[in-house]
């Protein structure tokens, strides 16, 4: 039986392993494209895949189980659960793995894209730049066909050359700097606020004007500490929750 091969990641040792590989496997599995197989490969292939231990792995597994996107069977093995739900927590725990996890697994649809000017309030990420590409995308859940949330992203035009709109149909826009791009992405900084659905965003989430809904701010920084990509995404309050994991020693 042909095996679902899961995306490779680079391990950050600072954080917990177990986590890192459930959030980099759950980008994969979400990210999967349609007539994907549903099996996954075996603990011993997974963690030889992500280099960490079959203990680390298990735990890993066991989070995405708990979760409901995959089952275990004795025997027979782990397989993705097609009907999974696919909204979540909005989770942050500093990996970049953590963000992409966050915004795979939905259908997504390109609203439009093209050169605008740096608005006022983001020209001190873009010094010296006056045009960036802006990308918006609506996301909806697969199963109902109900928006989840929507994204504007702002990218350096030369960076934007380099992107494919099939690739953002598939996969979040920091998976597609990282993998398809070549970036190499030191830091992702969050914010995370309540605001009220204004005219454009009730009409494209479908929820009452003035509605709650979560405003979520991703700054990416390239190794060289130069912005790359200013993500502003626009969540549904009664479909997300914001969620802070703190490890204590």
């Amino acid at each position: 039986m042909t095996t679902f091969a899961p995306d490779s990641v680079a391990l950050n040792r600072k954080l917990p392993l177990w986590y890192q590989v459930s959030q980099s496997l759950r980008a994969s599995i979400l990210g999967r494209r349609a007539g994907d197989p549903l099996r996954l490969p075996t603990e011993d292939a997974l963690a030889a895949h992500y280099g960490v231990s079959v203990l680390t792995m298990r735990q890993a597994l066991k989070e995405l189980e708990t979760e409901g996107l995959i089952s275990r069977h004795r025997r027979r093995g782990t397989f993705i659960e097609p009907s999974a739900r696919r909204s979540s927590p909005v989770r942050l725990l500093g990996s970049v793995d953590t963000i992409v996890a966050q915004q795979s697994g939905e259908r997504t649809e390109v609203l439009g894209h093209g050169p605008e000017k740096v608005p006022a309030e983001l020209a001190e990420h873009f010094p010296g730049l006056d045009e960036a590409v802006a990308y918006r995308r609506l996301r909806c859940d697969e199963r109902t066909g109900e928006p989840t949330n929507w994204a504007e992203n702002l990218v350096r035009p030369e960076l934007a050359e380099r992107i494919e709109l099939a690739d953002l149909e598939r996969w979040p826009m920091t998976k597609v700097l990282r993998d398809a791009v070549g970036v190499r992405i030191s830091r992702i900084t969050d914010t995370v606020e309540a605001r009220l659905a204004d005219p454009e965003t009730a009409r494209l989430l479908q929820v009452p004007l003035l509605s709650p809904i979560l405003y979520y701010t991703g700054v990416t920084y390239d190794e060289g500490g130069r912005v790359v990509d200013v993500a502003r995404i626009h969540y549904r309050g009664d479909r997300f929750s914001f969620t802070v994991t703190v490890d204590a020693p």
